[in-house]
């Protein structure tokens, strides 16, 4: 079974969707590796960094979008279904091993989530409605992905700004996360933000399951030369190293470079669109250090392992 791995961050603007695409693609081009990219955001920016617009809007008129897969989880029907299957797209960008998971403008609705798990609360008689609502948002993504986690390499999951309900799910699926930043004050704000929010999820769940999810590493993009030497971008180094220690934090930051942005226009990832720029060999040398990240993080995962096992 390969990894699933969530990009997330409370504060938007941050780059987390350039860098879900990029690496996704890294993956698959640089390393052969298998790799499907799910979009959880509305604003399904990740779902046209890989397909056109038209694409995309025929698509959403079959219903081959997440959106589908959801409503089947809230209001199942015994009428003829799609699978995963039908809805993933292969091969976006003509890239042999890069998948995608179209995301929708319109993901669900919270009234109608939260009429279902009433009744369900209501029928089990459980006087916990947090108890319910905590068992749907574990199991929902991870319920939808069981028929196909095993077919790949990696899952990325690219999470909306802010904590919905899919953001949360996510993290409770994920084996592990990556932060990506703004090299700014206002940054520290949102890592601390969400690492409480990651801390709290695990303490709501623990009761009934474990929530294992590991933080990858912290990725600063945008960084341009004048800011890096700047007194703030100093302060605010310190202060993630400080509280987070120099292991967690990428060691490759992505740079401001304005054909990461052109790449867009041509729903198709820079590192394809132009992978002779500054940001394209940026999430190459990225790609490489957070696999060389994975590796440590299943060597120390076995020595735990070892060490329990070895324990009277």
């Amino acid at each position: 079974m390969g990894y699933v791995i969530a990009t997330a961050n409370m504060k938007g603007g941050v780059g987390k969707t350039t860098l879900t695409v990029n690496m996704a693609t890294c993956l698959t081009k640089n390393y052969g590796k298998r790799v499907l990219v799910l979009d959880l955001d509305s604003q399904i920016s990740a779902t046209l960094s890989l397909m056109s617009p038209v694409d995309f809007a025929k698509l959403r008129k079959q219903r081959r979008t997440l959106r589908y897969l959801i409503d089947d989880i809230i209001n199942p029907s015994s009428r003829a279904k799609l699978t995963i299957r039908d809805i993933i797209q292969t091969q976006v960008c003509n890239l042999p091993g890069l998948d995608l998971l179209p995301g929708d403008i319109d993901l669900y609705d919270e009234f109608v989530v939260s009429e279902m798990l009433h009744q369900q609360a209501v029928n089990l008689g459980e006087n916990e409605f947090e108890t319910i609502w905590n068992r749907f948002e574990r199991v929902l993504l991870g319920k939808i992905l069981e028929p196909i986690r095993e077919e790949y390499d990696f899952i990325i999951l690219d999470c909306a700004p802010g904590y919905n309900l899919l953001t949360r799910s996510a993290l409770a699926t994920s084996n592990f996360y990556i932060l990506p930043a703004k090299p700014e004050p206002l940054s520290v704000v949102g890592i601390q933000l969400l690492e409480r929010r990651i801390a709290k999820l695990k303490e709501s769940h623990e009761h009934e399951a474990k929530i294992d999810i590991q933080m990858l590493g912290i990725v600063f993009t945008m960084s341009n030369t004048n800011f890096l030497s700047g007194r703030y971008y100093k302060q605010v180094m310190q202060r993630v190293y400080q509280d987070f220690g120099e292991g967690k934090i990428c060691q490759t930051q992505i740079p401001t470079d304005v054909n990461v942005a052109k790449a867009v226009d041509s729903f198709m990832p820079v590192v394809l669109n132009n992978s002779g720029t500054a940001g394209s060999k940026a999430f190459l040398q990225l790609t490489q250090e957070l696999l060389q990240k994975l590796e440590s993080a299943e060597r120390e995962k076995q020595q735990r392992t070892n060490l329990e096992l070895a324990t009277p």
